[in-house]
């Protein structure tokens, strides 16, 4: 068993599972992983299971199965929830279509290890890396990250992205408190908290390509939990102190 782990949350991901177990595999340090799945029609549990059962990679897959699809953020600390009970000491999130390069996994726990509490993979802090999003997507999220900066005061470039690793003790820390939301807004509360109760917060660059197999999961309700729900939880933070 690793010290390490990824979470990786599924949702018709068939197409992506196998080559993203296979990029964790052959990183120069070990990670364990554990699968998030909502219950997937097209069959990622089943294949996961599958990959468990024949041992077909050497890594450890824990798989956490959902009987619905409950968005992202739930998805996400279910997972965090399991890795502190196996005693995990950093935790990592990463997306399982392809827009985040495995290989970072490795950079990312170096910078925990010597330099930080929370690690970011940032499209933003040189230049734009984003590669392959239509341009409205790429303004929004621009503007977003803009917008965040403004309101909560963290000096993060990329508050929105999913490229993200936590120690274990700033993730216990943040999950004392209730994370209420579940697309960006989810990825800026986490960061948000841990900045709060001062943990370190480190970005280091990425190249984020936009998904080539699969459908993207984002949609305008997403943004506008982001948009209204950030002013909402800053003016709570103010009136409300968090419990570290």
């Amino acid at each position: 068993m690793s010290e390490s782990v990824a979470i990786i949350p599924t949702y018709n991901e068939s197409g992506n599972i196998n080559n993203i177990l296979e990029n964790i595999q052959d990183l120069s340090i070990k990670f364990d992983v554990i699968v998030v799945d909502d219950n997937s029609p097209d069959g990622t549990g089943d294949i996961i299971k599958d990959l468990i059962v024949k041992k077909k990679f050497n890594i450890n897959i824990t798989l956490i199965e959902r009987k619905v699809k409950d968005g992202l953020g739930s998805a996400y600390i279910e997972g965090f929830q399991k890795a502190i009970s196996l005693n995990y000491k950093f935790i990592f999130q990463i997306d399982c279509d392809g827009s985040h390069n495995p290989k970072k996994l490795v950079e990312m726990k170096k910078t925990l290890v010597n330099d930080s509490d929370i690690v970011v993979g940032s499209r933003y802090i040189k230049g734009i890396s984003v590669l392959h999003w239509p341009l409205p997507r790429l303004l929004l999220s621009i503007f977003a990250n803009y917008y965040v900066k403004f309101i909560t005061g963290m000096k993060v470039n990329d508050s929105t992205g999913g490229f993200n690793g936590y120690s274990r003790d700033a993730l216990e820390s943040i999950l004392k408190n209730k994370i209420t939301f579940q697309g960006y807004a989810f990825q800026i509360q986490m960061k948000f908290i841990g900045y709060k109760l001062g943990f370190k917060i480190k970005e280091i660059p990425i190249i984020f390509k936009d998904r080539e197999i699969g459908e993207s999961k984002m949609s305008i309700n997403i943004f506008y939990e982001a948009f209204f729900g950030i002013l909402g939880m800053k003016i709570k933070s103010l009136l409300f102190p968090l419990k570290s």
